[in-house]
């Protein structure tokens, strides 16, 4: 294939979903990939030993089930071979004094638990995620569609003849709290403080950022009404079957192809040029990448705005992957089946450890989100044995000391360091499970330069496609003057999660890109 109406660089969830619509809907579409799998995030390989298949970095799959492109690709996948398990127990907290408070998909039960903990906190519960059920069209139409459109102008007039402008302007104000504000005037209990506040961590923020509280509510509704699933198999297994949709519908996938330069004509995008001189063309281009990456590398023989200077990176991430001969015998009851259990003693222990990254510190307590895939997905490892994926959020990119000034460091990531850094997480983890070291068979750490060395889009290690703050999300995502998906260049298209609606596994930029284009 040399021409072609669509031609998408990078492979991660957004540009495959743009891929499956635009080629279901006839279109010739042709994705390259400058690695030799597709999937961007979504990698699964036996990093540790042979029979255990860990996520390497993307693991859990909620926003992507309650998104608009699951509902319109669902049923394809599906016949391809896509598969979720699931827990009735998607998250829980574990405290440093062995208190664990567990989270169900099932709200009367959540109510009764966390009214036990702190009388009237259940009942605040059941007010935050009803409050978010109730307003769930408009916030989820809000995500599923561009924000600088006539259907969100139209979307927003609707909710204030609905609620009234006094009231529209509360719930704004009310949306624009941050976590730290939401869980100290709702709850009283340091349990269901500590379950909810590592949340805002996972959507690029810090207990103290802005539309922090709202963004915790709307995770916590979600995960009481979808769970936190995983892909059977492996989060591999999700682009494996995407490719198979898109090979069906017709299209084409070429991997170890590096798009070198976007060939621009007259203001228009015509195309690209490999790094091995291959011109492709093409009607449309749709770069699925960070801006970096797009203005100061595909475009870096163009005229390139200087607005892309401001545009920020976040904290990067840490990964860490067990192989264990057995189920971890955890210090708390109800843990067993978890999918996803962070280890913190709460608000400010959250804070603590993100502010001390942002810094550039390695943090002296990081906080650590454990997943026990193989319990939702007994094919992750040979019969009686155990898989456990570790996610640390707040881990610098750069790094200018320790903030517990016990490992030496440099400004770079090194192996030292990295495995330093592992031995003082697998220090917190083995407080947890009671029989750690006797299970423990080997582990695989990946710094955040192993993880961008591993997808270019992963600047600095930071999985989020850039800082998530207020003056770079919604409307000014990843530019104040970017509108929804265009560029300055007829045909160009920016898609990923450094634009709307950000990061995660939905695919909703893509989504919204190929709706618009008649998908």
């Amino acid at each position: 294939m040399t021409d072609v109406d669509h031609i998408i660089i990078g492979s991660g969830i957004n540009a495959l979903v743009a891929a499956a619509l635009l080629s279901r809907k006839g279109d010739s579409v042709l994705v390259v990939e400058r690695e030799d799998r597709i999937g961007g995030c979504m990698m699964t390989e036996e990093v540790t030993l042979p029979g255990f298949h860990h996520d390497v970095m993307a693991a859990t799959f909620v926003l992507f089930l309650t998104g608009p492109a699951y509902g319109a690709l669902g049923e394809d996948l599906a016949k391809h071979g896509l598969e979720f398990c699931h827990s009735p127990h998607p998250t829980a907290a574990l405290r440093p004094n062995d208190q664990a408070l567990r989270l169900e998909m099932d709200r009367a039960a959540n109510v009764a638990a966390f009214n036990a903990r702190a009388a009237g906190d259940g009942d605040q519960h059941a007010a935050d995620v009803g409050a978010i059920e109730a307003d769930a069209d408009f916030l989820f139409a809000l995500l599923g569609q561009p924000l600088w459109s006539r259907q969100s102008a139209w979307l927003l007039a609707k909710q204030a003849w609905k609620k009234g402008l006094g009231p529209l302007k509360s719930w704004f104000g009310e949306a624009l709290e941050p976590g730290r504000a939401w869980l100290e005037t709702r709850y009283e209990s340091e349990d269901v403080q500590a379950l909810w506040a590592p949340w805002v961590l996972h959507v690029g923020l810090t207990p103290e950022a802005s539309y922090g509280g709202q963004m915790s509510r709307v995770i916590a509704f979600a995960l009481e009404a979808a769970g936190a699933p995983v892909v059977k198999g492996g989060a591999g297994q999700m682009a494996v079957a995407f490719e198979k949709l898109i090979v069906a519908n017709g299209g084409g996938i070429r991997t170890g192809v590096e798009a070198s330069r976007i060939l621009v004509e007259n203001g228009e995008a015509r195309g690209i040029e490999t790094s091995l001189g291959e011109r492709i063309n093409a009607k449309n281009v749709i770069a699925s990448v960070a801006p970096g990456q797009l203005y100061d590398g595909l475009l870096k023989d163009q005229p390139r705005p200087e607005h892309r200077r401001k545009f920020r990176h976040g904290r990067g991430n840490f990964q860490l992957h067990y192989a264990l001969d057995s189920d971890p015998d955890w210090v708390a009851k109800g843990l067993e089946d978890v999918a996803l259990i962070h280890l913190t003693d709460g608000i400010d222990a959250v804070s603590r450890a993100c502010n001390e990254a942002e810094r550039g510190l390695l943090p002296a307590v990081p906080t650590i989100c454990v997943g026990q895939p193989h319990r939702l997905d007994p094919s992750r490892c040979p019969e009686g044995k155990a898989v456990l994926w570790l996610q640390i959020p707040d881990a610098p990119r750069a790094i200018k000391g320790d903030a517990a000034g016990e490992i030496e460091t440099t400004s770079e990531w090194t192996e030292a360091m990295r495995e330093a850094f592992a031995d003082r997480i697998e220090s917190i983890l083995r407080k947890s499970i009671r029989n750690f070291d006797e299970i423990k068979l080997a582990r695989r750490a990946y710094s955040p330069a192993d993880l961008a060395a591993m997808n270019v889009n992963l600047v600095g290690g930071d999985p989020y496609g850039g800082a998530c703050t207020l003056d770079q999300f919604f409307l000014w995502r990843p530019f104040a003057e970017q509108k929804n998906y265009a560029t300055p260049i007829k045909g160009l298209h920016h898609i990923g999660a450094s634009t709307h609606p950000g990061p995660g596994l939905g695919g909703g930029s893509g989504f919204n890109l190929a709706k618009g284009m008649g998908a």
